[in-house]
């Protein structure tokens, strides 16, 4: 099963590939600025269902998502999260196999990818920066990959994705970080991703 999920992996992954340049022009900076190996999450702002896919074919490495339970309605988006390992999340509910999974895989040295907006365009519909991206870091010390995404928003229009110099928390590791501690670094994040979005097109 392992073999023929790389392979699915490979197939996936080169056909969605494929598409972005394609349909979107897809450019990709900064990809030097990721780390070759050890435990990272990557962390990008989230504009459209095109958004996790983007991060997949142009991270480098096997890269785990954690997504809504919801879209497992979806046989298509089922089967992406099947080929790529998403760690599904039970939405307004303490997830705590979500939560132990997630911290297994970046203690295992795995690549995970969250958006700290919770949901599209979640800046512009006034909400909260969710600290689940800051949580992970100083529980597990795993770095932090920024991403920024731009454009793509319609077929045929260039989309942009930028990826900044990773952010290390590992001196700050702690099993218990406080609620102040989780703002000031959700929003140093957050702030690079946004910097990272200024791109002229």
């Amino acid at each position: 099963m392992i073999i023929i999920k790389k392979i699915l992996r490979v197939i996936v992954r080169t056909a969605i590939y494929l598409y972005c340049k394609v349909v979107y022009r897809m450019k990709v900076m900064g990809k030097e600025n990721i780390p070759d190996e050890g435990p990272i999450i990557y962390c990008g702002n989230h504009r459209s269902y095109l958004d996790p896919p983007l991060i997949v074919i142009t991270a480098g490495r096997h890269v785990r998502f954690m997504a809504k339970e919801e879209l497992t309605k979806n046989k298509f988006l089922k089967f992406l999260g099947f080929v790529f390992d998403a760690i599904y999340v039970k939405r307004d509910n303490k997830d705590i196999g979500a939560l132990k999974t997630t911290i297994k895989a970046l203690k295992n040295k795995e690549s995970v990818a969250m958006f700290p907006e919770g949901t599209r365009n979640g800046l512009k519909k006034g909400e909260e920066i969710k600290d689940g991206v800051a949580f992970f870091a100083l529980t597990t010390g795993a770095k932090v990959q920024p991403v920024g995404i731009v454009g793509g928003e319609k077929p045929f229009q260039k989309v942009y994705i930028n990826y900044g110099k990773p952010l290390d928390y590992s001196d700050r590791m702690t099993k218990k970080p406080s609620k102040e501690e989780l703002d000031q670094i959700s929003k140093e994040i957050m702030d690079n991703i946004i910097m990272l979005t200024n791109i002229k097109q």
